[in-house]
């Protein structure tokens, strides 16, 4: 897991900020991004990538990246600007958001070096979009875990306790068959993608 950033390490790059969206298939709420710089050097025992992990383990390992970390920064973009700029450049702006957070409130945590999960973000840091990043790279993972324990809280909490009817904190917003039934039965929410719905709503006008 740190092929990676042992090479960049070897280049001189030593504050190498891995960045990971969760949420980009969901059909509730916002895209959650996530930068994370660890020390180089560091190995961090049970990161990998966020899918392949139990919600207690990912939980746990939150709170030792959190804990580990020399910078990290989460950002959201809302389901209003998904559906006006479509998910792929929702999913990006979140990626930058989140880079440009480490940074915000002190210049020193800005990083060198971008290693981001199969996308490319419009920002002048030198940065490498890897395929399936989360499996291979430790920063990505870190990050794809504080991603998504970050928005797994907001469907369990915050956005289960606005709209309890829908199940969020089962299926976390994402197209199950129970989501798409209470869709169909109480219709959308005001923080459901208006976009990610089309097909489903017309299916169920078909059957009236």
């Amino acid at each position: 897991m740190l092929e990676y950033e042992e090479r960049l390490w070897g280049e001189g790059y030593s504050r190498i900020a891995g960045v990971d969206e969760v949420g980009r298939g969901c059909l509730f709420g916002d895209v959650v991004a996530a930068s994370v710089i660890l020390p180089p050097g560091v190995v961090l025992e049970g990161v990998d990538d966020s899918k392949k992990l139990s919600e207690k383990k990912r939980e746990q390992l939150y709170e030792i990246i959190l804990d580990q970390a020399l910078a990290w920064s989460v950002a959201h973009v809302d389901s209003a600007t998904i559906d006006r700029i479509n998910i792929k450049q929702a999913a990006r702006l979140a990626m930058k958001q989140a880079v440009l957070g480490l940074s915000a409130t002190d210049e020193t945590q800005a990083p060198d070096y971008l290693l981001i999960d199969a996308e490319r973000i419009d920002d002048p840091l030198p940065q490498l979009a890897i395929i399936h990043g989360d499996a291979v790279s430790q920063s990505i993972a870190a990050a794809s875990i504080v991603a998504k324990v970050t928005r797994d809280r907001l469907c369990k909490g915050e956005w289960d306790a606005l709209y309890p009817e829908y199940g969020l904190a089962i299926h976390k917003g994402y197209a199950t068959k129970l989501h798409r039934e209470r869709i169909l039965t109480f219709g959308p929410s005001p923080l459901h993608r208006q976009s990610f719905l089309t097909k489903l709503l017309a299916e169920q006008q078909e059957l009236f």
